[in-house]
């Protein structure tokens, strides 16, 4: 508190988040570009760089082939639009999810033939995509993959594979995704043109975005590339993010991590899972507002459809679990229906996994096949497990938290033994159990605007930083009442304060009325809420139980 000045509820924050030391604290509360790590030190960074700075030198057909998410399809634009700028000749390429299914196939080297190119870079992707790369190289075509997905027992033949996590990678900041390594790959390629990379910088919105989106952990590099693109986006100068910003309602100045992860994400995530990825792409590839308009309502339109399918398929689910679950049996959950829209199966999954705190596979069937989407919960590995699973299946690839798999035909309940077993062996005790901790208690009179401002510092904050837990003990409720469809509006209590709060989602979990009676030990996140001119402090609940 003495060598940073600020409130002792923030410093308290940053020693139990291992951050004590003044100057560790410092550099933690100013995330800036500087504090990367060489993008030379990514193994094959260095030679990836100089195969494409030749391609662009030389006018060749340079084929960037992404991947249907946010990531893939930010990394696709950040590439393509640098490349551009350098002079290079440039196709980029999304693969359509049912057409062409998932990771650098067949479709995508089709498409690069077709064009002419003569190399491929993927990005997002080709980890696991050892025949196609094979194949491209027998068709005389020069590949560079460029991914962050969990690398198998061989790297395809390519010409490089720039993947932080490979095992012979020196890179220090293991949890870029895809577009993270996109762009440190692009500034090797800057330097090798002696470029100037201000405008590769001002698309770290683009970063930005593709970083939340993809739940990698906003901690080291990461959270200075959120950091910096979060200031980006409140001036962007891309058209398509303008045109996003506009149908989601948003105003420059309310741009945050969390409305990204919520509202601009899964606009662009709807077209690829359910409609066309490339309008996806060629929105953040647009540089007309009429054009931006348009695609962005496009996606807009698509993913209100996206959200009615994860409605049914969910009841679906839901009711299939009804029926089957036990917790005391069932340690790693498969559930299949036919009908079910490949592209909308992850979401559900994560919202099953929020139910019942169990990793969870959704399959997507197709007759005797199935694709699945897999989601895990904290310390289960969900890429080893179903990896361990792999003779049930025909292709599968992902990392910790999320997984994709195409199912052998008639291997459905075999799979689902299979990977029941392999949650079973790992998963013990307290992992069974949804914990929350909070980071450090507080009194209700420490809590102000002022406080508020200071913990902003802490942020952007996701997977790997989120937001401060405060507990506050013993404090009388009041004027509790619920608002919207199942919202609880109260007033927290003690004998020198008062703070608002609310607790969205609690009139499921909470008589109203009880929640007058005794005295509560509270866990919540504070914000800053502003309502008809007038900006107060608000507590977000996250949980309430009987004061001990």
């Amino acid at each position: 508190m003495d060598a940073l000045r600020l409130p002792e509820a923030v410093c308290a924050v940053l020693a139990v988040r291992g951050r004590s030391e003044p100057e560790a604290a410092k550099r933690f509360l100013r995330p800036r570009m500087d504090q990367r790590s060489d993008p030379a030190l990514l193994a094959d960074g260095p030679a990836a760089a100089e195969r494409i700075a030749r391609a662009v030198r030389d006018g060749e057909r340079i084929f960037i082939h992404g991947d249907y998410d946010v990531d893939g399809i930010c990394a696709t634009a950040i590439l393509t639009r640098w490349l551009r700028s350098l002079g290079g000749t440039v196709t980029p390429f999304v693969p359509h999810r049912v057409r062409d299914g998932y990771d650098f196939a067949k479709g995508g080297l089709n498409a690069a033939k077709a064009d002419g190119a003569s190399l491929i870079v993927t990005v997002d992707c080709g980890t696991m995509a050892h025949e196609t790369v094979t194949a491209a190289n027998q068709a005389g075509l020069d590949v560079i993959v460029t991914d962050h997905h969990t690398v198998g027992a061989t790297l395809p033949n390519a010409l490089a594979v720039v993947n932080p996590q490979r095992a012979d990678c020196s890179y220090p900041d293991k949890g870029l995704c895809g577009a993270g390594v996109a762009f440190r790959v692009a500034e090797l390629v800057g330097v090798q043109l002696s470029a100037n990379t201000d405008d590769l910088n001002a698309m770290l919105d683009l970063v930005a975005l593709a970083t939340i989106s993809d739940l990698v952990p906003l901690e080291g590099e990461n959270r200075v590339l959120v950091a910096q693109g979060l200031k980006r986006f409140s001036c962007t100068t891309l058209a398509g993010l303008r045109a996003l910003l506009k149908v989601s309602d948003i105003a420059p100045g309310q741009i945050t991590a969390g409305r990204i992860g919520y509202q601009i994400g899964p606009r662009i995530n709807a077209v690829g899972r359910m409609g066309e990825s490339a309008d996806g792409l060629a929105l953040l590839l647009s540089d007309d507002a009429t054009e931006a308009g348009r695609l962005a309502t496009v996606l807009d339109r698509t993913n209100r459809e996206r959200r009615e399918e994860d409605q049914r398929t969910l009841d679906q689910a839901l009711a299939d679990l009804e029926a089957r679950f036990d917790p005391d049996r069932d340690f790693g959950v498969v559930v299949a229906g036919e009908g079910w829209h490949p592209g909308v199966i992850g979401i559900v999954a994560s919202r099953i996994v929020e139910r019942i705190h169990r990793p969870v596979v959704l399959i997507a069937l197709d007759g005797a096949e199935g694709r699945g989407s897999a989601r895990s919960i904290p310390g289960f590995h969900l890429y080893e497990a179903i990896a361990e699973c792999s003779e049930h299946l025909s292709r599968f690839g992902g990392h910790r938290q999320a997984a994709g798999m195409d199912l052998r035909p008639g291997a459905l309940e075999s799979f689902r033994v299979a990977f029941n077993e392999a949650a079973r062996s790992r998963l013990k005790g307290e992992l069974l159990r949804p914990v929350l901790r909070p980071d450090v208690d507080v009194d209700l009179s420490e809590i102000d605007l002022e406080l508020v401002h200071w913990l902003s510092y802490l942020g952007p904050h996701g997977i790997g930083n989120a937001g401060p837990l405060f507990r506050t003990r013993g404090v009388q409720v009041s004027g509790a009442r619920v608002v919207g469809a199942n919202h609880v509006k109260v007033e927290l209590r003690s004998s020198s304060a008062r703070v608002d709060a609310i607790g969205f989602g609690f009139a499921d979990r909470f008589d109203v009325d009880s929640l007058h009676s005794g005295t509560w030990d509270v866990l919540f996140r504070l914000e800053r809420n502003e309502w008809r001119g007038e900006v107060r402090v608000q507590a977000r609940l996250s949980d309430l139980r009987p004061a001990s």
